[in-house]
C-alpha cells in the first residue's frame, strides 16, 4: 500500500507564503516603472488570481460563493482597500522600507486575535514580536529622523492603512477557516478587488506591452502563492504565531531590494534584520513547547 505524504507544517506554508508576497512586491514595483498606475496592477492581480482561484475551486467540486457570504465580502472589502494602500507604498517607497512599515500588522493581528477570537499570546511569541518591533525601529527610525533620508509621509500612512487592513483581513480569515474551504476564502479576494479597482481606475487604463504583461501575470501568480500559504498557515496554527513565522519577508525584501534595485541597506538595516531573524528563533522555540 503506498506510503500517505503528510501535510506540510503551517511554519511551511507562512515560509512559502513570505516567499511568494516578497516577490510579488518586487513585480509590483517593476511594473510601477514601467507606467502602469496602481490600480491597474491591482486590477490585474485580481484577474490572474480569480482566474487561478476559480479553477481550483472546480477541481475540488466546490461551491464557489461559499455559505457565510457576508463574512467572505468583508474579507475580500478589507483586503482590497489594504492592497491598494500597500502597492501604493511599495511603489513610492523602498522596498525594505515599505515592507518593514506594512509589516507592523503583526502586533494588530496579535491584539485583535486576543480580543476577538479568544487566542493566547504565549511568551515566546511575545518575544518574538518585542524583538521584531525593536528590529523595525533599529530599521526605520534612522531613515525616517534623517532629514536627507526623509520618507514621504504621505506614502508612510499609506502603508500604516495597508498594515492595518491586513491585521482586519487575517482575523477574517482565521473566523472563517474551519468554516469555509480555504480555496472559497481564496476566492473571494479578487471576487470584490477586481470590480472595485477597475471602477476607481475609470478611463485610466494604460495599454501594457509584452514585457509588462509578463510582469503583471508574475504579480497574480506570486500572489497566489502567497495567499494560498497564508490561508493554510492559519488554518493550522494560531494567527499570531503565523504572523510572527511572516516576518521572514522583510529579510526576503532586503535581499530582493538589493539585487533587483541595487537598495543596498543600511548598518541599522542589518541590525534590524538581525533582531528579526532572533525572533523567529524564539517563536520556533514557542513551537516546539507547544
Amino acid at each position: 500500500m503506498p506510503t500517505r505524504t503528510p501535510p506540510l507544517p503551517s511554519l511551511y506554508y507562512a515560509l512559502l507564503s513570505a516567499l511568494g508576497f516578497a516577490l510579488m512586491t518586487v513585480c509590483v514595483k517593476l511594473t510601477s516603472a514601467r507606467d502602469i498606475p496602481v490600480l491597474e496592477i491591482v486590477a490585474a492581480r485580481a484577474l490572474v488570481s480569480l482566474i487561478l482561484s476559480y479553477l481550483d475551486i472546480r477541481s475540488k467540486g466546490l461551491a464557489p460563493l461559499g455559505r457565510h457570504r457576508g463574512l467572505l465580502l468583508a474579507r475580500g472589502l478589507v483586503g482590497t482597500l489594504a492592497l491598494m494602500c500597500v502597492y501604493y507604498a511599495v511603489t513610492t517607497l523602498p522596498l525594505a522600507e515599505a515592507t518593514l512599515l506594512q509589516y507592523l500588522h503583526p502586533v494588530f493581528t496579535a491584539m485583535l486575535a486576543w480580543y476577538f477570537l479568544g487566542e493566547r499570546v504565549h511568551r515566546f511569541t511575545l518575544i518574538c514580536i518585542l524583538l521584531s518591533l525593536s528590529g523595525l525601529s533599529a530599521m526605520l527610525v534612522p531613515g525616517l529622523s534623517s532629514a536627507d533620508q526623509a520618507l514621504p509621509w504621505f506614502s508612510v500612512v499609506a502603508a500604516l492603512l495597508g498594515a492595518c487592513g491586513s491585521a482586519v483581513a487575517y482575523i477574517l480569515v482565521k473566523k472563517l477557516s474551519g468554516k469555509e474551504d480555504s480555496s472559497v476564502i481564496i476566492l473571494y479576494f479578487p471576487l470584490v478587488a477586481l470590480p472595485v479597482s477597475l471602477l476607481l481606475l475609470g478611463d485610466q487604463l494604460v495599454m501594457p506591452d509584452l514585457p509588462t504583461l509578463g510582469l503583471l501575470l508574475l504579480v497574480g501568480v506570486f500572489t497566489q502563492v502567497g495567499q494560498v500559504g497564508l490561508t493554510k498557515a492559519l488554518q493550522g496554527e494560531a494567527a499570531n504565531k503565523v504572523v510572527a513565522y511572516s516576518y521572514v519577508q522583510i529579510l526576503f525584501s532586503i535581499l530582493l531590494g538589493w539585487l533587483v534595485f541595487a537598495e543596498i541597506p543600511a548598518l541599522w538595516t542589518l541590525v534590524g534584520g538581525g533582531l528579526i531573524l532572533l525572533g523567529a528563533l524564539f517563536n520556533l522555540m514557542s513551537r516546539h513547547r507547544g
